[in-house]
């Protein structure tokens, strides 16, 4: 095996999700240029084994031992690419911290990301999931991304519409799940700027703080305090962001459940379904800061898990089926689960 593939075997993975949940690689490897995805490819027995291609590990909930080929994605790089009338294009590597990549366009003087800040993970698993927050998606400001294709052994470059963007979904969770290696994705940052102020938490915020005519970084210091008081810091409990996507639902469905419940929180979306909050469903069913075992959900906000020390897969698991079956028995409602369990 050449030096491009000199994994480590029996490799701890606590530090490598934000779970913090203390599995262990029988393979790992740090991918840090496209050669070495080609060597596996190569390889005759490698290519046949399965793989778990890891980013920032943030929209995960591994099991103890993850038998398989365990590939870090660890490309950085980024730039500004080219303009036009209208927008300004900009690439990152997959490997890059989303966050930072999204300050570091704020510092180049570009709007657009702004209401993504602070969501953790990486470049690379941004248009996996489709990644949204304050009223915008990955698929607003998305171009195209370069991947390596590990059935035709191929560097391609994937546009737009063949993403197949949907609400926290995209082709890459469907068809092309353990078969596309995302390494470089590549946006287009709009000239004539407007602020996207449809949440009352960010407009609060700015009123607080009278601003009037904020900025895209007024904007992303906004989003940024919001998400730091609602949601846990990974690095002081485990956790993996929200847990459950918020359901879509007839018009029919969420009028009878607001007769039952007057305070239910919903959201019209343009084909006349409503988006429900799955975080009050939850909490009206009692388990805001509740436990099973070492995982919990959080006090201060119903939509995210948490590991209270020591929680395994399987007790994270079962605490995300609890929840379902209960939100289920109460509203008739299924939540669907956001991270990736492995």
């Amino acid at each position: 095996m050449t030096n491009l593939l000199t994994f480590l075997a029996d490799y701890s993975l606590q530090n490598l999700n934000t779970f913090g949940i203390a599995a262990r690689a029988s393979q790992f490897l740090r991918i840090q240029q496209l050669a070495q995805l080609q060597a596996i490819f190569a390889d005759a027995h490698l290519k046949t084994l399965p793989r778990l291609i890891l980013g920032g590990g943030s929209n995960l909930v591994l099991s103890d031992h993850v038998n398989a080929l365990v590939l870090q994605i660890c490309m950085k790089g980024k730039k500004i690419l080219s303009e036009d009338d209208n927008y300004v294009y900009v690439q990152a590597a997959a490997g890059e911290n989303w966050h930072e990549f999204v300050l570091w366009t704020l510092e180049q003087g570009l709007g657009g990301l702004e209401n993504l800040s602070l969501i953790p993970g990486t470049v690379g698993a941004a248009p996996i999931q489709n990644i949204g927050a304050y009223g915008i998606e990955i698929q607003d400001v998305f171009t195209s991304l370069s991947a390596f294709d590990f059935v035709t052994g191929q560097l391609v470059e994937i546009d737009k519409a063949a993403c197949r963007f949907a609400y926290r979904d995209s082709i890459f969770k469907q068809e092309y799940k353990d078969r596309m290696v995302i390494l470089s994705v590549r946006f287009a940052l709009p000239k004539r700027w407007q602020a996207k102020l449809g949440y009352a938490d960010v407009l609060q915020y700015l009123s607080q703080h009278q601003i009037a005519e904020p900025s895209a970084k007024d904007i992303s210091e906004a989003v940024i305090a919001i998400r730091q008081a609602k949601l846990p810091d990974p690095a002081r409990i485990g956790n993996a962001g929200s847990f459950f996507k918020n359901p879509i639902v007839p018009a029919s469905l969420r009028d009878s459940l607001l007769v039952a419940y007057p305070g239910l929180v919903s959201y019209r979306q343009d084909n006349g379904d409503y988006k429900l909050a799955a975080g009050w469903l939850i909490d009206q069913c009692g388990w805001k800061g509740r436990q099973l075992g070492k995982a919990g959900v959080y006090e201060k906000q119903a939509l995210v898990l948490v590991n209270h020390g020591g929680a395994s897969g399987a007790e994270v698991r079962a605490l995300a089926q609890a929840v379902q079956a209960d939100v289920l028995s109460k509203f008739g409602v299924l939540l669907e689960v956001e991270p990736v369990f492995f």
